[in-house]
């Protein structure tokens, strides 16, 4: 029987690289897309040496024409794409009157915006019954002022999920926020591999109990 495919837009090596190894525990092939191109082949490396089939894409996710490149050749080549996690965002210390408006959407198009180019490229490679799952936080509904722009990512992601699974629910294909309700911590009820599961089982959840966000209170 063939692997399902989890392709993760944003493999860095905190929830992202968790939740690579989870999936792959599960028999998942794991296509990874980040930036750093030695992050990516070490977690690469990583997954590869425990058993799992993984790949990696060096990409800039707010190159549109580039994300887009990437997941459509990872589609093509392993045939579907069952899974997307996006995990990206884009920290910056700064209140609301030390920000630019054209740093906030700089920002939004890292956080927010590439899930759009990620879904819509690989939309076409998603069978009936795939998931896409994304990395949400309280900053959603508790901003602190001083990342004033992270706040905003994260309401404006939880507002497009839930967009995208009402559009994609008539095909079969479901998306959802778990929202991290705790600052992540190793050994914590908030560790990258507590949050990994709880993105995993959410995967898992039949449509007729699917939400578009799930809290994750550790």
């Amino acid at each position: 029987m063939e692997n399902k495919v989890l392709v993760i837009v944003g493999a860095g090596p905190g929830v992202g690289a968790a939740v690579a190894r989870r999936f792959g525990r599960e028999g998942y092939d794991v296509a990874l897309i980040a930036r750093s191109e030695d992050s990516l082949e070490r977690l690469g490396t990583e997954l590869q040496e425990a058993g799992v089939t993984a790949g990696w894409a060096p990409v800039d996710i707010t190159d549109q024409a580039g994300l887009t490149a990437a997941i459509e050749r990872f589609g093509q080549h392993l045939g579907h794409i069952d899974a997307l996690h996006f995990n990206p965002s884009r920290f910056r210390h700064a209140d609301p009157l030390h920000v630019s408006a054209a740093d906030l959407l700089a920002d939004l198009h890292v956080g927010t915006a590439a899930l759009l180019t990620a879904v819509q490229a690989a939309r076409p490679a998603m069978p009936r019954g795939a998931r896409i799952t994304v990395t949400g936080s309280m900053a959603a509904d508790q901003p602190w002022h001083e990342a004033c722009t992270l706040g905003v990512q994260k309401a404006a992601l939880r507002n497009l999920v839930l967009s995208l699974d009402r559009t994609l629910a008539p095909e079969g294909i479901r998306a959802t926020s778990l929202t991290v309700r705790g600052t992540l911590a190793p050994d914590t009820a908030f560790s990258t591999d507590r949050v990994a599961d709880a993105i995993y089982e959410a995967t898992l959840t039949p449509d007729a109990d699917w939400r578009s966000e799930v809290p994750y209170e550790g």
